[in-house]
């Protein structure tokens, strides 16, 4: 057995005012979380710092990643769409080894951070599906070390690509753990209507969950989110649901918006926001004011609604930058929802730990407490706030009790002294 001791515990919703400071580990699992737990054969001192469940990543594209630079890449206006008219050209030059290639460069620079759940769309508008079968041959792989759930996604419309609704369905077959689409992409409003219906008919078929790119746009009129929320609550499957992005819900009038919110809470489903993405995408079109393209996270938060952050892209035709590095997504979210008052930059790192996680529907192997897999991160803080407030880097990664990764001790060369004499 092993014993962490000196640790700061971070509590989820049902626990914040836990004082362990001790985790004791056996087998691989969490066998008790307190004080004074009997003694193990090893015993880790973490010296005060704040131990969290580990970052989850609720919305990636690792087929993407690492195409930005690529010839006809380059996406002059900055928007999404035209993201997705480059990536139509890009990828007909991807191959199975390449896909491989670039999605295990993407996993080790986000497990390197301290992500170790993922899900990643993988866009299926290709009649190879080479980057799905990528994706599966990964995520067998590497699922010792890192959770992987894949999303059938139609990058270009289950109905604006030839076939696409086919191609998700085959994804499925294929083992995809989620159903996709993109209704606001769709060629008619009609078109997105009918891609969220066969959506939600698809998942109930296979027993899959359900994940939407949904209204990622400024038009306040895109209210596809409002039908998957009646679909899906009809279904009682609100809480195997995620409405990724929902741009268009901060743009929409309050009067609708209330409407909406009681809805939500109703159904129990996620959603997922993309910060950083959607601050560089969204009010293309605007001149100032400019909006800032993110959902109401500040509302879904204060009513209860489950709500999470995902990186999305890294260094793609939507995206140049990202580096899986969630606390500067969190630093970026809570910035431009407003959700800073102390309160909240307390247990805002629910935001990519615990309500993700809920997200993707894997509690019954997530969180800190008794019988639950030993899976946590050892943060360079003392307490949430300054977790947060210093960006606090990852000294260690454990799972399953053992390290995926652990930093020495921060040191200097030469330590900082305000008054020492430099000349």
């Amino acid at each position: 057995m092993k014993k962490f001791i000196n640790a700061t515990v971070y509590g989820d919703e049902n626990n914040r005012q836990q004082q362990a400071t001790e985790i004791l580990v056996k087998d691989g699992v969490i066998e008790a979380i307190g004080n004074n737990l009997p003694s193990a054969d090893e015993e880790i001192d973490l010296k005060g710092r704040l131990v969290v469940p580990p970052y989850v990543d609720a919305h990636l594209h690792l087929d993407y990643v690492y195409t930005g630079k690529n010839e006809g890449a380059g996406n002059d206006t900055g928007t999404l769409f035209e993201g997705i008219a480059r990536w139509h050209d890009v990828k007909k030059t991807q191959t199975l080894e390449d896909a491989k290639e670039r999605a295990l460069k993407g996993i080790a620079e986000e497990v390197s951070k301290g992500v170790q759940f993922i899900r990643t769309h993988i866009d299926v508008c290709d009649p190879n599906l080479t980057g799905l079968k990528a994706m599966l041959e990964v995520r067998e792989q590497l699922k010792d070390n890192v959770t992987i759930q894949i999303v059938a996604f139609p990058q270009e419309g289950m109905y604006a690509y030839k076939g696409g609704e086919e191609l998700v369905e085959e994804a499925l077959k294929m083992g995809a753990d989620c159903v996709g689409g993109i209704p606001h992409f769709e060629w008619a409003y009609e078109f997105g209507q009918d891609s969220v219906r066969k959506a939600v008919e698809l998942a109930i078929k296979y027993d899959k969950l359900i994940d939407i790119h949904c209204d990622e746009t400024d038009d306040p009129m895109s209210r596809h989110v409002q039908l998957l929320n009646a679909l899906v609550m009809v279904e009682g499957i609100g809480s195997r649901t995620a409405a990724s992005h929902t741009c268009s819900f901060g743009s929409a009038d309050d009067a609708y918006a209330f409407r909406m919110m009681q809805l939500f809470e109703q159904s129990g489903m996620n959603f997922i926001a993309l910060p950083t993405e959607n601050a560089y995408l969204q009010g293309r079109q605007d001149t100032y004011p400019k909006r800032r393209g993110l959902t109401r996270v500040k509302e879904f938060w204060e009513s209860g609604i489950n709500v999470c952050f995902g990186q999305d892209s890294i260094n793609d035709p939507w995206y140049p930058a990202g580096n899986g590095n969630l606390m500067n997504i969190l630093d970026n979210g809570i910035h431009l929802a407003q959700t800073m008052s102390f309160d909240q930059l307390d247990t805002c790192l629910d935001l990519i730990t615990y309500n993700g996680a809920k997200t993707l529907n894997v509690e019954g192997q997530y969180g800190l407490e008794k019988g639950k897999p030993a899976n946590f991160l050892v943060l360079d803080a003392e307490t949430p706030f300054e977790a947060v407030r210093q960006r606090a880097d990852v000294l260690a990664s454990i799972r399953n009790g053992n390290y995926l990764f652990k930093k020495p001790e921060p040191s200097y060369d030469i330590e900082l002294d305000l008054f020492r004499k430099t000349k």
